[in-house]
């Protein structure tokens, strides 16, 4: 899903259910700078479950994000997520050239559950092993239909789509360029968007599977607003640990506790899966991002949970800024919610 263009870094654009996000950034030798940083909140009634529920409203919030952060961009690498696209990995004879394109795409045509017609494929190769002589390979397949509405978003915005990855690619990206990967760890990084939250786990030193797991701060959301019957705007911000006199702390801890249950639960079935398949007793290290990575108190239930430490992610830790272009902003803070945008940001076209 890649288009052909010479190489140069891109505008990442990231299209979450409740919030747009944008990040670009200059190479700099073997380091990365952060040219511009955009966030726009988009009503939750505007995609729902991945799905483009009103084209024109998110057209116009891309419309106004780019004129505030970055007026200059026409070129833009946005990521998909959801039941439109799957991934998978597979492991192959080594090959090279015309037999290994071909060798791979038919592998990937016997495993994709849609119609080939109906689908774009691409491929990349993860690892070589010289001592057996196999390859993995990642497979990347959408559906063309569900790909094109998000593309239309981008051209309708003014824009031209250069790069499309997956989600949890993305995020993947973002680790690899701020942590060092530990080869002897097993890691999971876990983004939970609004409705959806992708796992991606790391063994070996390398990219494994990826699980989506229905669920993420939507239900949340509701179940906070609902319980203390507060607008959105309030209700955000209890989220994020804004806790105001007129709500009981204990009260919404509990609602947390609740309203976390079906999320924590499903992440559950999916790392269990992933430690079978990979023949693994633990998980080292889950390092969360999206905006569930900010709610109060959730990565101290998701570790008593799991039993496994867990870490909010900083995306933005080993890329250089100008402190006078953004003062006054708190990365710390807001830098989970970047995390797909700059895996897409340091992608080169």
């Amino acid at each position: 899903m890649r288009l052909l263009g010479k190489k140069k870094n891109v505008l990442g654009l990231d299209i979450g259910a409740s919030s747009l996000k944008l990040v670009s950034l200059n190479r700099k030798s073997d380091t990365y700078e952060l040219n511009s940083l955009g966030y726009r909140e988009i009503t939750p009634e505007a995609m729902v479950s991945s799905e483009i529920k009103d084209h024109e409203a998110i057209v116009f919030e891309i419309q106004n994000l780019i004129d505030q952060y970055a007026p200059d961009a026409k070129e833009v690498a946005v990521a998909i997520e959801g039941h439109g696209i799957i991934t998978d990995k597979i492991t192959i004879d080594k090959k090279s050239g015309t037999e290994a394109e071909q060798a791979i795409l038919f592998e990937a045509e016997q495993r994709s559950p849609f119609d080939v017609e109906d689908v774009t494929m691409d491929y990349h190769i993860i690892n070589v092993n010289e001592e057996t002589n196999k390859m993995d390979v990642l497979l990347v397949a959408a559906r063309n239909e569900y790909l094109r509405s998000y593309l239309r978003l981008i051209t309708d915005a003014g824009l031209t789509p250069v790069l499309v990855d997956a989600d949890s690619l993305a995020i993947l990206n973002a680790f690899e360029v701020n942590y060092e990967i530990d080869p002897n760890q097993v890691i999971a990084l876990v983004n939970i968007g609004f409705d959806v939250t992708n796992v991606t786990f790391v063994k070996d030193g390398f990219y494994h599977s990826t699980r989506d797991v229905s669920g993420g701060g939507r239900f949340i959301f509701d179940a906070v607003q609902r319980e203390f019957q507060l607008n959105d705007e309030l209700a955000l911000k209890l989220l994020k640990g804004d806790v105001s006199a007129s709500v009981d702390e204990d009260l919404y801890k509990a609602t947390l506790v609740t309203s976390t249950d079906e999320l924590l639960a499903g992440l559950e079935v999916a790392f269990s899966y992933f430690k079978t398949s990979a023949k693994i007793e633990e998980i080292d290290w889950i390092l969360l991002s999206g905006g569930g990575a900010l709610i109060s108190n959730f990565a101290e239930l998701f570790q008593a949970r799991l039993g496994t430490p867990v870490e909010i992610a900083n995306p933005l830790r080993n890329i250089e800024y100008d402190p006078a272009m953004f003062d006054g902003i708190n990365f710390e803070q807001i830098a989970p919610l970047f995390a797909v945008a700059v895996g897409l940001a340091v992608r080169e076209v």
